[in-house]
């Protein structure tokens, strides 16, 4: 990558004859004449025009020298990486033979006049495994009981105990474990299970994964709390397995009683007169990313430190990334990637892969002092040809995209309708410049490798985890049990709506993989004696509700509360908002007066006549009852906005 030249003096010609002028008004006030057919101007002009080039050839030196330097730290751009989602593949209809959906499949985003499409492939196979009911059963909180005969004779099945208590459970035996599977149950109950409310039943859907119960993601559920005949949609867990329950084996999933936000509970058991179950669909992995396999990078001369250029740069982090093969006439050889020689001896098959410049790279040879050499790492012998099996190229941010947008599919699959992102793709960044690698080169030396201050955690933590869009050390709490503990909070990058909104389902939960990278990162690098806790931080939920004037001549009102609902949610936001545009900033209060002062500042706003802060808790969205003029933060705490409310006059 080439070096952008910094401008170590930015003065330029002109600038350099004014200021001798200035300078000969000061000092010789008797020279009037300062037109151009003056010689005393012309030398001026002459000497400016010689700085001028010594300037130029000034600016020009750092460039070698800041890529010397930052290879001797060990400094080098990070490539980009590629946002990961899932994508759910919809089955035109349940087929009785499993459907496989191959890795490196294509779907996208749809086209549109002024943006391209967005491709993503899946990481790996999907098997979309067809299912039907095997076995029913009931448990009371200490016995299986199966309900597979009377399910068969045509009798009503009485789902919970009388009355139910919290913890029943009936239970569905598939006829084959479905991991990774959308199933459709269509049940057909009556109306019977008084006492709840049918738009939030007190109801959890579970599969059985070897081990415990695991929470299945509910698509649709039209039977109101299994109180009328319609269909439930369960996307199962990947790690959902064949497994004997009331004494019969099958996959099991089961719907479980709990304690809901409304309290409102089932006073009597709702029944299942009949139940169906079949394959609908699948979910798989995908990445935005496009994979090349088996490319051919050249021929070996034999002799030390050779470079190869890749077909395409840059290359995006994998942690199934192929192997350099070289390969001779007698025999194939695979060599191993590292992240430097300095370990390497002169046998050691390593080669190091510069992600950023797309090259492959093997050992020098160094001389040493004594005016031996030292071959760091082995070299392909002359004439064997080089081949990488695979490697990854895309990424960006460009593939944070929001759910519900990866709906084309680009290759075909049989029997398969459609496709749908039921969540967004995260994690994608775009490659280091050089400006943010000048800022980390200061920052890596101080630090050491070791992470001793809040700054350290920080920075040590976006180097092995660049795709957080946050990252904030702070003490780990105020208490005396906490002393000497360290919290690191971690915020993801996560696609906004069109109104700038952020769903908190989405950005309180980091990926799992990016908080054991930073863990993994840090643990060996903390001060003995010191806990790490890496995790999301706390989210201050938040509703403004705002009363405006608008403006003679101004948009009209539904126009105007768009653009003023766009605002709040953009400057609360905590990837972008805040006074400065970074982010809201951790543990800052939010007086109702500087929302007011926001909303005034918009075009098409006479006057704001009213501002209120409300509370809310995130977790079920309940508001509260009462405004506050001033919302205040711990220290780790961001702000996060829930459905505000513009009214325009």
């Amino acid at each position: 990558m080439v070096l952008e030249s910094p401008n170590l003096d930015d003065r330029d010609f002109q600038s350099l004859v004014d200021e001798a002028k200035r300078l000969v008004q000061q000092r010789c006030p008797e020279w009037t004449d300062h037109n151009v057919s003056d010689p005393g101007v012309t030398l001026i002009e002459a000497f400016a025009q010689m700085v001028d080039q010594v300037i130029y050839r000034l600016n020009r030196v750092p460039d070698r020298h800041y890529l010397a330097f930052l290879d001797l730290l060990g400094v080098r751009p990070f490539p980009p990486t590629a946002a990961r989602g899932t994508t759910t593949f919809w089955l035109s209809a349940a087929q009785p033979a499993p459907v496989l959906v191959r890795a490196e499949t294509e779907v996208a985003t749809a086209r549109t006049d002024t943006d391209e499409a967005i491709v993503f492939s899946t990481a790996e196979d999907l098997s979309i495994v067809p299912c039907s009911l095997a076995e029913l059963a009931t448990w009371d909180g200490v016995t299986e009981t199966s309900r597979t005969a009377q399910r068969a004779a045509g009798e009503p099945v009485e789902c919970f105990s009388d009355p139910p208590r919290v913890g029943d459970a009936v239970l569905f035996g598939l006829s084959d474990a479905v991991p990774s599977c959308a199933v459709l149950l269509r049940l057909d109950c009556p109306v019977g299970g008084a006492g709840i409310d049918p738009r939030d039943p007190p109801l959890v859907w579970e599969a059985w994964t070897g081990t415990d119960w695991t929470r299945c993601d509910v698509d649709r559920d039209h039977t109101g709390g299994l109180n009328r005949p319609g269909d439930v949609v369960l996307h199962v867990p990947a790690k959902h397995t064949l497994s004997a329950k009331a004494r019969a084996r099958g996959g099991w999933l089961r719907c479980r009683v709990i304690e809901n936000s409304t309290g409102r509970a089932y006073r009597t058991s709702p029944q299942i007169r009949s139940v169906q179950a079949m394959t609908i669909g699948g979910t798989v992995d995908v990445v935005n990313a496009e994979t090349v396999h088996d490319e051919m990078l050249g021929r070996s001369d034999g002799a030390p430190g050779q470079r190869f250029a890749l077909g395409h740069a840059p290359v995006l982090p994998w942690e199934h990334q192929g192997l350099l093969d070289v390969v001779t006439e007698s025999r194939v050889q695979t060599w191993t990637p590292v992240h430097d020689f300095a370990a390497s001896g002169p046998d050691d098959r390593h080669y190091r892969l510069d992600r950023s410049g797309g090259t492959v790279e093997f050992g020098p040879m160094v001389r040493r002092p004594d005016g031996s050499t030292r071959q760091f790492g082995a070299i392909p012998a002359k004439d064997s040809r080089l081949r990488l099996s695979a490697y990854r190229i895309g990424g960006g941010r460009r593939g944070n995209v929001a759910r519900g947008t990866i709906r084309v599919l680009k290759t075909s699959v049989p029997y398969v309708a459609r496709v749908e992102n039921r969540h967004p793709a995260i994690g994608g960044i775009d490659g280091e410049t050089m400006p943010e690698v000048r800022l980390r080169g200061p920052l890596e030396l101080r630090a050491g490798g070791r992470a001793v201050t809040a700054d350290d955690f920080e920075e040590l933590a976006r180097q092995v985890a660049p795709d957080a869009a946050r990252v904030r050390c702070v003490p780990a709490g105020p208490g005396a049990a906490d002393v000497g503990n360290v919290r690191l909070v971690v915020v993801p990058w996560v696609p906004a709506d069109e109104h700038g909104r952020l769903a908190y389902q989405d950005i309180s939960r980091p990926p799992d993989d990016l908080l054991r990278r930073i863990a993994e990162h840090l643990e060996p690098r903390r001060l003995v004696g010191t806990r790490l806790i890496v995790g999301p931080p706390d989210y201050v939920g938040v509703t403004v509700v705002a009363r405006v004037s608008r403006a003679p001549g101004a948009q009209d009102a539904t126009q105007l509360r768009e653009l003023l609902l766009q605002l709040l949610y953009r400057y609360l936001s905590p990837l972008d908002g805040g006074p400065e545009g970074t982010g809201w900033p951790f543990g800052r209060s939010l007086p109702a007066f500087e929302l007011a002062g926001l909303l005034a500042d918009a075009p098409g706003v006479a006057a704001v006549e009213e501002v209120l802060l409300f509370p809310v808790r995130l977790q079920d969205g309940r508001r509260g009852d009462q405004p506050v003029s001033r919302l205040d933060l711990a220290p780790h705490a961001l702000v996060h906005s829930h459905l505000h409310q513009v009214r325009v006059q």
